[in-house]
């Protein structure tokens, strides 16, 4: 049988936890060191959707911002230069849920951090008189040039 210490040191070498966190984690699932894993995937998991989602309203909001200053004929979403999503200038607020929600962006939910993913997309504006703007998908900083 484990003693409490060697469970916590588990789950401090799996998780990558504080003795504290892991103490924790441990107490909250009755010393049992599979319940703990668990239920600290399935927070993360909570988590990361709750951040995904929070994400994707502000880039939804950002392209919107980005279509009503007009003279856009297309947005493209681009991951690593490669064309992910394209949402016509036409396309109204359920247009652009409806292609992100059809494209690549859409089954981002599983990898590690939003953050860390989305530092490799872009927005690619194409206006009107042919000039192509490429923003980067910071949607903490929102101010389009």
């Amino acid at each position: 049988m484990m003693t409490e210490l060697e469970k916590i040191d588990q789950l401090r070498e799996r998780l990558g936890l504080s003795y504290r966190e892991a103490k924790e984690a441990l107490e909250r699932a009755g010393g049992d060191v599979l319940e703990a894993l668990v239920q600290y995937e399935e927070s993360t998991r909570e988590g990361l959707q709750k951040e995904l989602a929070s994400w994707s309203g502000k880039l939804v909001e950002r392209i919107r911002s980005i279509l009503r200053q007009g003279n856009v004929t297309r947005i493209k979403v681009k991951k690593d230069g490669k064309t992910v999503a394209e949402i016509p200038a036409t396309v109204g607020a359920l247009g652009v849920l409806g292609v992100l929600a059809s494209s690549e962006l859409a089954i981002l939910a599983g990898l590690s951090t939003v953050a860390a993913l989305f530092n490799r997309y872009t927005l690619e504006v194409e206006r009107r008189d042919g000039q192509v703007e490429e923003h980067p998908l910071d949607v903490e900083n929102q101010v389009d040039k």
